[in-house]
């Protein structure tokens, strides 16, 4: 056998300086390139459990079907004597008996609703299914909608998981000052429910001298001024439009008066009911609501189309960019209520990095000593495999933009061990062949021959293990799936085509030397 570079050294040349090259950014802290970020239990940050008002998105879910209501029975011109919504349904009554065909033809259009019809009185109700399965969309739209929120609000890394039935579980690794704290929290909690609603000219002289029981029986909605709320505004109950059809906010300055504002654009069905409406009401005023309160009440000059408009409100820069992203990412259909919240110093953090550190350092010094002492060589030739294992394993894992738990941590030690397992099986069986008398040629070839199935069965099953733990586990377990699988599939390249090429390289030298120097094992040369 003689020395020589093969495509097992080559690749393993190139995977060394993969990992070297993209592992660095993450030991070295640079600002340059992807970095691992280091999760919760390891950095500090906020924990929270939030929990949904599955009824209040109910209570949305009516609303809305209303909304769309009114806007079929506008424009089909239906005469309505009242349509009113409330937290259990929609009441309708029709003036004219002639048009009760037509309004059945537009509830038979509307799924998930049960209508109970006396006469020209309408009472229309959710289904118990529907009602089921809206408490879950409620829930489900928040945690991706706040993992939205927080995306776009700067956060590396924080975890948005769904708990029980309508629990969220918020962790924000990083989150250090009180002021970060407090903003990442108002925009956690923020409903960013947009709404546009017609003033009801009629009674608005009123509207600083009436309760809300009173606004009611006029099928109105008392709502506060942002900037005044000693202001009150009287509104339809029933929205023009709301924030479902919003697909874009901006934030953007005034051109009179250089302050922010927040430019939004509506989908094409928002677009038509708003140009239908500006049309049909010129010279009426129209409010802008955000999370119940009025940001501005302008007149309708003349009919808007293009589906666009823009709220002014005093805002800073920074409270403008924080509603334009609550608005972007989505309102939340049901408000979530903190029901715990522990802020983990960096303190804490630091000393789990230490006691990692140190346990990942004893563990990597005995297994290193175990090879050399046990295999010789070869068991350098393992340990050497095993840092490209780890640079790889880092390289990927700061690729994909992968947090570092305590739990990952923990999979990155037993990853050390069980990198240097393959090595120990081919050594093995090289030892068996050697006992045996076969040549030293012949006994690394079959060696990583005999070796073969076992690795892969055994790495195998291992990464099934870990594909179902990150299927079904949550966050930290999640970590720990990763980092195993990770370090499982790099075992593969650097054990077996790493050493086995590292051997064929140096086949000379083996062959003239000792193999108990090698292998740890002596052997009578005839």
């Amino acid at each position: 056998m003689r020395s020589r570079i093969t495509y097992r050294l080559i690749i393993f040349i190139l995977a060394l300086v993969f990992g070297i090259f993209f592992s660095m950014p993450s030991f070295t802290g640079s600002q340059n390139g992807q970095k691992v970020s280091l999760g919760l239990d390891l950095q500090g940050g906020l924990y929270m459990l939030l929990s949904v008002q599955t009824d209040a998105a109910i209570t949305s879910k009516i609303k809305s079907i209303a909304s769309a209501i009114k806007y079929d029975t506008d424009k089909n011109d239906i005469l309505v004597d009242r349509l009113k919504a409330d937290e259990s349904g929609i009441s309708i009554a029709l003036l004219d008996s002639d048009d009760a065909k037509k309004l059945d033809e537009i509830l038979s259009k509307t799924t998930g609703i049960e209508v109970q019809k006396n006469e020209l009185n309408y009472r229309i109700l959710l289904t118990p299914q529907e009602k089921i399965d809206t408490a879950k969309y409620a829930v489900d739209q928040a945690v991706e909608t706040i993992r939205n929120r927080l995306d776009q609000f700067g956060l590396a890394e924080p975890t948005v998981i769904k708990q029980g039935e309508d629990k969220i579980l918020v962790e924000l690794p990083g989150i250090k000052s009180s002021a970060d704290e407090q903003r990442a929290m108002d925009l956690i909690a923020k409903s960013a429910h947009l709404q546009l609603m017609a003033v009801d000219e009629k009674r608005q002289d009123m509207a600083q001298t009436m309760n809300d029981d009173e606004a009611s029986a006029y099928g109105d909605l008392l709502l506060s001024d942002a900037r005044n709320p000693r202001y009150k505004y009287l509104v339809n109950e029933i929205p023009v439009l709301d924030g479902s059809m919003l697909v874009d906010a901006r934030v953007a300055f005034d051109n009179q008066t250089n302050t922010p504002i927040i430019n939004f654009t509506l989908n094409a069905q928002g677009a038509s009911i708003f140009a239908d409406f500006t049309g049909a009401n010129v010279g009426k005023r129209l409010a802008i609501v955000l999370d119940d309160r009025v940001y501005s009440a302008p007149s309708i000059n003349e009919r808007i189309g293009g589906g666009s408009g823009q709220i002014s409100g005093g805002f800073s820069v920074e409270e403008a960019r924080d509603i334009a992203i609550a608005l972007r990412s989505g309102a939340l259909i049901a408000p979530v209520n903190l029901e715990e919240k522990r802020s983990i110093g960096p303190s804490l953090g630091q000393q789990s990095i230490d006691q990692s550190m140190v346990a990942l350092a004893i563990g990597a010094i005995l297994v290193v000593l175990f090879m050399i002492l046990v295999y010789g060589l070869a068991g350098i030739l393992a340990n050497i495999a095993l840092v490209v294992n780890i640079l790889i394993l880092i390289a990927v894992m700061a690729l994909f933009g992968a947090t570092l738990t305590l739990p990952g941590m923990a999979g990155i030690l037993l990853t050390i061990g069980m990198a240097v397992d393959a090595n120990v099986i081919i050594n093995e069986r090289i030892r068996e062949l050697l006992k045996e008398g076969h040549n030293i040629h012949t006994c690394i070839q079959k060696g990583y021959q005999n070796a073969m199935s076992a690795i892969i069965d055994s790495n195998l099953t291992t990464l099934i293990t870990s594909a179902a733990l990150y299927a079904y586990g949550t966050g930290p377990v999640k970590g720990f799936a990763v980092t195993m699988s990770i370090g499982i599939a790099a075992s593969m390249l650097t054990a077996i085509l790493g050493t086995h090429g590292m051997f064929e390289f140096l086949s000379r030298r083996i062959e003239k030397g000792s193999t108990a120097l090698w292998f740890g094992y002596k052997i009578k040369r005839g």
